[in-house]
């Protein structure tokens, strides 16, 4: 039905009115009004007459009655076929014009107060009515019923309408019923809403509501498609994809999920993720954490002295660094766990290479060395540790200064959990570190390898080749094992590989001298030591 059609009524009908609202003091206005309120109103004296069906004095109307009006007629009396009194939406409409147009008067004499001249202020009666246009667009206020008035820029009344749901009664009365309001203003996303239960429909009708669609509803979870080639109405319903939802019926798409929240299984709201990190308390973390500690302690009961006593104690550090990849990240631990792994190891392998070379220049040796080339050795070895330190911790410094690392958190990798790691800062110094260790594992294992052939009865040239060769072997497969692992795991990875490297350091070099001082007493001895070959 049209909008503004109030006048024809069929029972259970739907149909569209102006927004309105009812204003205090209206009905009783309207149930006090009499035909003497306003005796220059002419229009009142014709409406008194064709509703009560009499007649005034000197009246020109014909409506075939003989009856005459006392003017004590009351309006609440006739039948709401004829007269209502609720606010209609013709009056409500009226209602906001006029105080629209007495606002923009308010206006426009404000202005023109303000820009008064010497001559006076201008006679707002001479005013023409296009002049109060400008005015009348810019309007906006609240009427008594709490409601706000303003024009858009098309120059409509920005307002809603409502759905009326016609009841008729056999008496000839009727309700207008409010079951619903459209209005893109409140409801963007929907457009309108409307309350089913409410209406009363014909009894005709064998459904409680009909329906519009040529298909059931797209479900929370689903998405509209529509069908090519069929009417408007006539969609088909799409699963949201992965990683996406939607929580509402008949929805025209899916929306991602935030971040730190992943889908459930039916796809039609989110989750929050876990945080998670390599703990103390899991298998893994329980497990790697006792290998570390056991190594620990197999190191610390080994025994010698000098440059064996530097590679020792760089093997304990290393064993407890590994204690610091472990537990949930924190700020220092962040700081300092890459930069302290990158440091003991190149004491450890520096180490490794100062004895390679002590070895070579032994063997090179036939007679007896004197205290002073002992000394020159000492100070050698002690020099390629101490440059060889300078270096990494010159890498380190630059890497905590320039790109430090720090807790973070990443919500991209897994679907239900929020991975709680640290922040390297920058790939490229982590693989700087790793390079300088590969370069010195080289250097050691190259070393080694060429002197593994001295004549000796406990040769250790040729343990410290297998141990580099361990070292090398695990180093090497951890840079695809680390780019191929997510979350908790990387961590585990680089802990294994410090565990499996320093393990092999340990192993290799210190094992075959334990079992020669503890089972093989007899070839500890000076003449076993400088057994040469001829």
């Amino acid at each position: 039905m049209t909008a503004q059609m109030d006048f024809t009524f069929i029972h259970g009908a739907l149909s569209i009115s102006v927004h309105t609202k009812e204003i205090s003091g209206f009905h009783d206005f309207l149930k006090n009004r009499k035909l003497n309120s306003n005796p220059q109103d002419d229009f009142l004296k014709d409406f008194w007459q064709q509703a009560f069906l009499c007649l005034l004095p000197n009246s020109s109307l014909d409506n075939h009655s003989e009856t005459m009006c006392i003017g004590e007629e009351k309006l609440e009396a006739l039948p709401v076929s004829v007269f209502e009194l609720n606010m209609t939406s013709h009056s409500y409409s009226i209602y906001n014009a006029v105080y629209a147009v007495a606002h923009a008067l308010h206006n426009l004499s404000s202005s023109v107060f303000k820009h008064r001249t010497d001559r006076g202020k201008q006679n707002l009666r001479k005013l023409q009515p296009w002049q109060l246009h400008h005015f009348l667009k810019n309007v906006s206020f609240n009427n008594t019923a709490g409601e706000k008035v303003s024009f858009n820029d098309n120059g409509d009344l920005a307002t809603g309408f409502d759905i009326i749901n016609g009841v008729t009664f056999n008496n000839e009365s009727f309700l207008r019923v409010k079951v619903g309001r459209v209005d893109p203003q409140i409801f963007p996303n929907i457009g309108f809403t409307i309350h089913d239960n409410a209406i009363v429909w014909p009894s005709r009708f064998n459904q409680e509501c009909p329906s519009s669609l040529c298909n059931d509803n797209c479900d929370p979870g689903y998405s509209k498609r529509r069908v090519e080639g069929g009417p408007f109405c006539c969609y088909d319903c799409i699963p949201c994809p992965e990683g996406k939802i939607s929580n509402e019926r008949d929805m025209a798409g899916c929306f991602q999920c935030p971040e730190n929240h992943y889908p459930n299984k039916n796809r039609d709201f989110c989750i929050p993720k876990s945080l998670t990190f390599l703990t103390f308390k899991e298998a893994l973390g329980t497990s790697l954490a006792i290998s570390a500690l056991f190594l620990f302690c197999v190191t610390a009961v080994a025994n010698n002295r000098n440059l064996t006593y530097t590679l020792l104690i760089s093997l304990l550090l290393s064993f407890l660094c590994a204690l610091l990849f472990i537990g949930k990240p924190q700020k220092m631990t962040c700081l300092f766990r890459q930069t302290a792994f990158g440091i003991i190891f190149s004491v450890a392998i520096s180490s490794v290479l100062a004895k390679t070379i002590t070895v070579i220049l032994a063997f090179q040796t036939t007679k007896p060395v004197s205290c002073l080339k002992k000394s020159f050795w000492k100070r050698t070895t002690t020099s390629i540790i101490l440059f060889c330190l300078l270096i990494q911790v010159t890498i380190c410094t630059a890497w905590l200064s320039t790109f430090p690392q720090f807790p973070d958190f990443d919500v991209i990798s897994m679907a239900k959990e929020v991975i709680l790691d640290c922040n390297e800062g920058s790939v490229s110094m982590f693989y700087c570190v790793l390079a300088f260790l590969g370069f010195l594992s080289i250097c050691s294992f190259t070393s080694a390898f060429f002197a593994r052939k001295l004549s000796d009865s406990f040769n250790k040239a040729k343990f410290i080749t297998f141990s580099m060769l361990v070292f090398c072997a695990v180093w090497i497969s951890f840079v695809p094992a680390y780019l191929s692992s997510k979350c908790k795991h990387m961590v585990a990875v680089e802990i294994f590989s410090i565990l499996a490297s320093s393990g092999g350091l340990l192993g290799f070099i210190f094992f075959p001298k334990c079992y020669i001082i503890v089972m093989r007493p007899d070839m500890n001895i000076k003449k076993q030591l400088i057994k040469r070959k001829h």
